[in-house]
């Protein structure tokens, strides 16, 4: 790889690189150590093609999910069977991945920007601003919905298809349209315990000796061109357990 090889978005990747490595060693621990993360289903990591592969998850913490996300999923690329023991699966990381953020977040201070860096496709939210919901919705950024394109083209997107961290809101009409449109593989991942462990922002821990989960799904089954918006939604829902028929058997420490 040349010193100054960009992505398509101008990243330098071997800058990335670094960035995957020292944040990586950092963050270790935080999943194994002071507190564990339970893994189901890295073989299903292991068996993706290489782009056009579109994650959907629930959503918990701002940046803990993500993080937790890249160690998953490099450690899995390394031949480990549900574990991310011994943090050198990261010395060769998988540089195409990416993650869809508020562009709001991103711009929150020195380490979010620096966070954007390793993968952010930042986009901006047109039902929500400056923490609050707003009434009249603003028009979709069309360079937002291209820079997913370009980075499914790329290589894999995780995406937080609810749009907040709260529990059992509704799925966002934008990935059913993502989906129908690009036609990526859509591995659905259901999280736990990070509401638990970490604040808000998922960058400071709150709690320790708590067992997270990290439970990784067979792709969705999606008739791209039969399929409607609505009907995606729903599997989007059911997939990462946020359909609101989930809320009878939920724990309540786990509701927002």
């Amino acid at each position: 790889m040349g010193l100054f090889k960009r992505n398509p978005f101008g990243h330098i990747l071997f800058i990335k690189k670094w960035l995957i490595r020292i944040f990586g060693a950092i963050t270790h621990k935080r999943y194994r150590g002071f507190n564990d993360l339970y893994i189901e289903g890295s073989e299903v990591i292991r068996n993706l093609p290489d782009k056009n592969v579109l994650f959907i998850s629930n959503h918990q913490t701002y940046f803990a999910d993500v993080v937790a996300m890249f160690h998953v999923f490099n450690a899995s690329l390394s031949g480990r069977k549900d574990t991310i023991k011994n943090v050198c699966y990261l010395w060769q990381p998988k540089l195409n991945i990416y993650y869809v953020a508020a562009a709001e977040t991103m711009k929150a201070g020195l380490l979010p920007r620096i966070l954007a860096y390793v993968g952010a496709i930042t986009v901006e939210r047109t039902w929500r601003s400056g923490g609050k919901d707003v009434i009249e919705k603003r028009e979709v950024n069309p360079n937002d919905t291209e820079n997913i394109r370009i980075a499914l083209e790329d290589g894999w997107v995780i995406t937080f298809p609810q749009g907040t961290t709260k529990s059992f809101k509704p799925v966002r009409k934008g990935t059913a349209h993502i989906i129908k449109q690009h036609k990526p593989v859509v591995v659905p991942i259901v999280i736990d315990g990070f509401r638990r462990s970490f604040d808000k922002k998922g960058l400071r821990m709150k709690k320790k000796n708590i067992l997270q989960s990290f439970i990784i799904k067979e792709p969705l089954a999606i008739d791209y061109e039969k399929d409607t918006i609505e009907q995606i939604v729903e599997k989007v829902e059911f997939a990462i357990e946020q359909h609101p028929s989930f809320l009878k058997v939920t724990p309540i420490d786990d509701m927002p």
